[in-house]
């Protein structure tokens, strides 16, 4: 499969003019498509059709994970195993994992034990058309399938066993219990309790933050990462993804469910804390552009071809969906 063109190599200065400007760097929405067309490829591959007992999981698993999306996650793995000189075929399969795990978490995130959505992306939620127990099964499916494809792929590209392990091992903590999983338990406790800002923080650290890291430093240990770019891509990664998760909480105060598709107001009717209620929407908007200065400082060791990642900060504030 060819490999799409690369983004435009036209400079891009570090400062806060772009993580701020009120308009997308120049290239992004090119470089977001591209890519994104390439990951959705390989995502219908990786879940294929199939006939027999076990289409209708398979139905459920494709009817979440191909309605489309930012595909923010893997976009980012991809980038990053770029900007350290890795070519994007090493972490393709990871990406597309990352996509899968993404959509179990929304998958059951929308079941009516969890947050009760009825819409997802402009469609019905996947139990309203499935039901509840496939639903369910579908995401343990894109959980469980996730690491199998990752394994798969790293093989056949050649990726040393130890880069293999550390990159899997991260994976998983953000997935779980000391990541995504305990976070999602931190935001049900938390439901009609007072918040701090610091207590906030954690919660989202652990339940969109971990995913982030992991995207991030898993594309770019896959790309030959060495020690001291992880801990930067580190640094980048946790700012970036408190960046986006005040900006969620933006957008469902300031936008319409038909805007958004899906339902806006949620957090607030279920009494959970979030940025604009703790600290105010102007200074949540002041703070996630802080934060994606914070993400772009994070690279100021890192080449052009680092980029899209510094672009990506400016997309994470800016967005709109």
């Amino acid at each position: 499969m060819p490999q799409p063109k690369s983004p435009s190599e036209s400079s891009m200065a570090v400062d806060e003019a772009t993580v701020v400007s009120s308009a997308p760097p120049f290239g992004l929405n090119r470089y977001l498509q591209e890519r994104g067309a390439l990951i959705e490829q390989h995502l219908a591959v990786s879940v294929a059709e199939c006939d027999g007992p076990a289409n209708r999981l398979i139905e459920s698993m494709r009817y979440s994970l191909m309605a489309g999306g930012k595909r923010l996650r893997p976009i980012l793995a991809l980038a990053a195993c770029e900007a350290v000189g890795g070519q994007v075929e090493a972490a393709l399969g990871y990406a597309c994992a990352l996509e899968m795990i993404h959509t179990y978490s929304l998958v059951h995130d929308d079941l009516p034990c969890m947050d009760d959505d009825d819409l997802r992306r402009g469609r019905p939620t996947n139990h309203k058309v499935f039901g509840e127990a496939i639903a369910t099964l579908a995401g343990d499916g894109l959980l469980t399938d996730a690491f199998g494809l990752i394994a798969r792929c790293v093989k056949s590209a050649g990726i040393p066993a130890e880069v293999v392990v550390e990159t899997i091992a991260e994976l998983a903590d953000a997935c779980g219990s000391a990541g995504m999983v305990g976070g999602q338990v931190l935001d049900l406790m938390a439901e009609g309790q007072p918040l701090t800002q610091r207590e906030l923080e954690h919660l989202h650290s652990r339940k969109t933050g971990a995913l982030f890291v992991a995207s991030v430093c898993g594309g770019a240990r896959l790309g030959g990462a060495r020690s001291v770019q992880l801990q930067s891509l580190r640094d980048y990664a946790g700012a970036l993804g408190l960046a986006f998760q005040v900006t969620d909480d933006l957008l469902d105060v300031e936008q319409t469910t038909g805007h958004l598709g899906k339902r806006t107001q949620k957090d607030h009717k279920r009494g959970k804390a979030t940025y604009p209620s703790i600290v105010g929407i102007e200074r949540s908007r002041a703070l996630a552009h802080e934060l994606a200065r914070h993400a772009c400082e994070a690279l100021a060791s890192f080449d052009s071809r680092a980029d899209p990642l510094r672009m990506l900060a400016g997309f994470a504030v800016e967005r709109n969906l």
